[in-house]
């Protein structure tokens, strides 16, 4: 497949990853490091062995899995193994792993000695669609996620649908998620073609598509002062979600099974305060309830995952901010919402599954 151009760099679509070979062979870096997760050391670096063979001078800085861990003393300790091994300014950092990795890895990279060069390797079906272009790295503080970061663009991606092997169906799933919001906000008849197939039947093709939506919004708006809000659609109402249910539950919700039940309550408030239909609500609602089971939310939560919002990045002046719908394959940016609306769509979520 042709590599997609974003901002300074490419994105190359790669099953033997041969591209990494060639960029690494024409780079002159000091020193080489893989940031990886427990189980992409396990999983993922083997194929990295298999297909560049060459590439034996690296040393590995390994970190445990799970969006808990994405946060400033885990980045510490990056920073640290960066400084133990004499990581200097001319070195490269791989961040081989799921949005994790590429966040943090990103971040570490862009502020260790006021940045060193970072390329992202994403092993995950939601790494591969959404981590892996635009810029954005991170890590959370407390219960906020992706507050503390920069806008920093890694040198090339490299992403290889090889890694989707090691997944289980539960995170090509999340993953899946984040495809089916690009056809929403973006393309209607993407989101159509997206409806008949089954999330594990997802191809290289539909990956590379979505890459390329989110690229063009990306381009236009690399740091997210307009239209590159409406990839937020769903994502309000989804992270606060997503982090109630990592504080409170033995089985937090996967990021892509959040933002589902966000799609639902934002397309809700999209019929209710932005024109979407009553058919497309109906239409949105019933296919993302055919691939995503649905999360029980107690009313008695209801306070805690409006705390939650209310320290959301796209807030304005203490507004709680949405991307909405107008109808599927358009979505606007910059809609602020009172808390009593937000909370008629959890209600309505939660009657839906009653």
């Amino acid at each position: 497949m042709t590599p997609i151009q974003s901002n300074g760099y490419a994105v190359f679509f790669d099953n033997e990853l041969k591209e990494l070979q060639i960029f690494l062979d024409n780079s002159n870096y000091s020193k080489v490091f893989f940031l990886t997760d427990m189980n992409t050391s396990e999983h993922c670096l083997p194929l990295i062995n298999q297909f560049l063979p060459l590439l034996d001078n690296y040393d590995i800085i390994e970190v445990d899995p799970g969006e808990e861990n994405k946060n400033i003393d885990y980045c510490i300790g990056v920073w640290q193994n960066l400084l133990d091994f004499d990581a200097d300014r001319n070195s490269l950092l791989i961040n081989l792993g799921g949005g994790v990795i590429t966040d943090m890895g990103g971040f570490a990279a862009s502020t260790y000695k006021r940045g060193i060069d970072f390329i992202q390797v994403p092993t995950t079906l939601l790494s591969q669609v959404d981590a892996s272009v635009g810029g954005k790295t991170g890590i959370d503080m407390g219960n906020i996620k992706n507050i503390i970061g920069t806008f920093t663009q890694p040198k090339a991606v490299f992403i290889s649908a090889e890694f989707l092997n090691s997944l289980d169906e539960r995170q090509i799933q999340s993953g899946f998620a984040e495809i089916v919001k690009h056809g929403l906000i973006a393309d209607k008849a993407y989101f159509s073609q997206l409806k008949e197939i089954k999330p594990k039947s997802v191809t290289s093709e539909i990956i590379y598509h979505s890459v390329e939506i989110k690229n063009k919004v990306v381009l236009e708006d690399p740091f997210e002062k307009g239209i590159r809000k409406t990839l937020n659609f769903g994502h309000t109402i989804g992270h606060a979600v997503e982090t109630y249910s990592l504080k409170n539950d033995k089985k937090p919700l996967l990021h892509g099974e959040a933002l589902a039940l966000g799609m639902i309550c934002e397309a809700y408030l999209s019929n209710q305060h932005n024109g979407l239909s009553e058919e497309e609500l109906t239409e949105i609602i019933q296919y993302i309830s055919s691939i995503f089971s649905p999360y029980k939310i107690k009313s008695g939560s209801y306070p805690d995952i409006m705390n939650f919002m209310k320290n959301d990045k796209k807030n304005n002046n203490g507004e709680i901010g949405f991307a909405l719908l107008t109808e599927i394959g358009k979505c606007d940016f910059n809609i602020y919402l009172e808390e009593k609306q937000i909370l008629d769509s959890l209600s309505f979520y939660t009657e839906l599954n009653s």
